[in-house]
């Protein structure tokens, strides 16, 4: 993997993971795109997940300060519960996932869904619940579309928010509960990486140049996306990227069904 490479896809990752747009959706399109098998490096997609966790860590630094200062807090649990049936719905379909990743032929419609939530987001009043107020229903509520989003195309950030608006959450704090919920979904994501790539001895890999500059666009573009998507939620500007998943959908599907050139065909 050359240096560009490594950048290109860092930042992308970084980018889409944090903006409702989704960071899977956008790696298996570059993949298809460029005819470049990153999902089967190993050590570049955990350096990737490294990149995104110091990321949100770094932007959410306060919040997480303060949840681990009070482990017994309502907020703290309503994080614990939510992560329930994420963990289940991805160890249930993680084989069906992966078939769906390695493929990307449901993309086209992932990305439209995505767009449709988007638009709907902005639409819809938002409550006046927050963390303090939430239930456990609205945390599992939450949880469960987050599992859901592991299907390539659907956006993590862009369905746990709306579900949090959806719930009747402010939308100050549905975008903090979607960022700090993503924080073990991704560490998550880096220990299984790393047990993968411990099995296959290969971790000397991580050492190398070009994985640790995707590592690097990955922390600052998701850094940035953090901020930039935390602003554009509170002002109810998501619609912009709704059009973007829409045209994005527009293309994929066209040359699914009709010129069939990047990807399969839908069955």
């Amino acid at each position: 993997m050359t240096y560009g490479d490594a950048v290109l896809f860092g930042a992308v990752q970084g980018l889409t993971e944090f903006l409702p747009v989704s960071s899977s959706g956008h790696i298996v399109l570059l993949e298809k795109l460029l005819h470049v098998n990153v999902e089967g490096n190993t050590a570049f997609v955990l350096m990737l997940h490294v990149g995104t966790l110091l990321a949100v860590l770094y932007a959410m630094r306060r919040e997480v300060r303060w949840l681990i200062q009070h482990p017994k807090a309502r907020e703290t649990w309503m994080i614990v519960v939510a992560l329930l049936p994420t963990a289940v719905i991805g160890a249930l379909f993680e084989e069906w996932f992966d078939d769906l990743f390695e493929s990307g032929a449901t993309i086209g419609l992932e990305f439209l869904l995505t767009g449709v939530i988007l638009w709907w987001m902005d639409a819809v009043e938002a409550g006046k619940k927050n963390e303090k107020t939430m239930t456990v229903a609205d945390s599992l509520w939450i949880g469960a579309l987050q599992g859901a989003a592991i299907l390539p195309a659907l956006s993590r950030s862009g369905l746990t928010i709306a579900g949090g608006l959806w719930r009747g959450l402010n939308r100050e704090a549905a975008t903090r509960f979607s960022f700090l919920l993503s924080i073990p979904a991704i560490l998550g994501g880096v220990l299984v990486k790393l047990d993968d790539l411990v099995e296959a001895h290969h971790s000397a890999a991580l050492s190398s140049g070009p994985m640790m500059a995707g590592m690097l666009a990955a922390l600052v573009t998701g850094y940035l996306s953090v901020r930039w998507t935390k602003s554009l939620v509170s002002r109810a500007r998501m619609r912009w990227f709704a059009v973007y998943t829409f045209a994005l959908s527009a293309w994929i599907l066209f040359d699914q069904l009709v010129q069939h050139r990047f990807f399969p065909p839908l069955a």
